[in-house]
């Protein structure tokens, strides 16, 4: 029986789909163990007291390393301080980035001129970023010292990076100069893709801007909404730069966050194991937060 065109049709896709498959294994094989052979170690070193000022004795201790972990109080500290800085940045980015996305998608003179030079904080190397604000900050000659005392708002110079009521929103703000513009932008792609006759449609319904913005706009920005939000808050949950760069921990444990006592723990006490488990547990809490963001944003209304 001679074959029909839709049974040539079918071993000619199973042929190109093993074909497929064989040329991407090498690239699937390197990724599994570029990525999947660090995790995996990563967790195997955190079930172990690895110190580096006594390698030769390497102990197992099993889940013993997280247990001393929630019974740190700097570790709370370390949660309090990560979850306040994580809902300032995440929150504030994504509303001036809606603002601005908005802006940008209506038409008018020098558009796309700015639309290159919002994406300026976004190229700016991340170490250059927080030398920046830093030296905005600086008490001595800071910039923003020198404009608010010249316009009378300030009687005197302030320190802003030695308050610790204040420490964290400051490095936030420097977070979100820098985060915005990519979030606008990919806010602005999701709204490009909103069909205009949804829109020509509700003005013919009689509903006014705000009513199109929360009717139509919002709705078919979810996609793009989850996608700032799972992207920005796995940055600013496991920022390190900054803290880095602007205040190293202080002052005080004022802006001790999770990723910062993960490099004090690693880097500074030498200790890998507890290290190590550290970093499961933030990569855990982002993994958590993703997932229900997804979910939420990912349900039908």
């Amino acid at each position: 029986m001679a074959d029909t065109w839709a049974d040539r049709l079918s071993r000619k896709a199973g042929y190109d789909e093993r074909s497929a498959a064989i040329l991407i294994l090498p690239v699937f094989v390197v990724l599994m163990v570029v990525a999947l052979y660090p995790i995996i170690y990563s967790f195997y070193t955190s079930l172990f007291d690895i110190v580096l000022t006594r390698p030769w004795r390497r102990p197992f201790v099993g889940y013993g390393n997280y247990a001393r972990i929630f019974q740190d109080p700097m570790f709370w500290v370390a949660v309090q301080r990560t979850t306040v800085y994580t809902v300032v940045t995440v929150s504030i980015t994504t509303v001036f980035a809606l603002v601005v996305a908005l802006l940008l998608n209506e038409a008018f003179p020098g558009r796309r001129l700015l639309s290159a030079l919002i994406l300026l904080p976004w190229a700016t190397p991340s170490i250059v970023n927080g030398l920046m604000w830093k030296w905005i900050y600086d008490p001595g000659y800071g910039l923003l010292n020198g404009i608010l005392v010249q316009v009378g708002l300030l009687e005197s110079y302030t320190v802003w990076l030695g308050n610790p009521d204040r420490t964290l929103f400051m490095i936030a703000n420097a977070a979100i100069w820098k985060q915005m513009p990519l979030a606008a932008i990919l806010l602005l792609v999701s709204m490009k893709a909103i069909p205009q006759d949804l829109y020509r449609a509700a003005t013919v319904d009689g509903a006014n801007v705000f009513q199109r913005f929360w009717h139509v706009t919002l709705p078919a920005l979810k996609p793009g909404l989850m996608l700032v939000l799972v992207y920005e808050t796995m940055i600013s949950i496991r920022h390190f730069d900054l803290f880095l760069i602007m205040t190293q921990g202080g002052p005080g444990d004022a802006s001790y966050t999770l990723s910062w006592q993960i490099y004090v723990e690693t880097f500074r006490n030498l200790k890998f194991g507890i290290g190590a488990a550290l970093s499961y547990l933030l990569a855990i809490a982002t993994f958590v937060l993703s997932y229900l963001f997804i979910r939420g944003f990912g349900s039908k209304s």
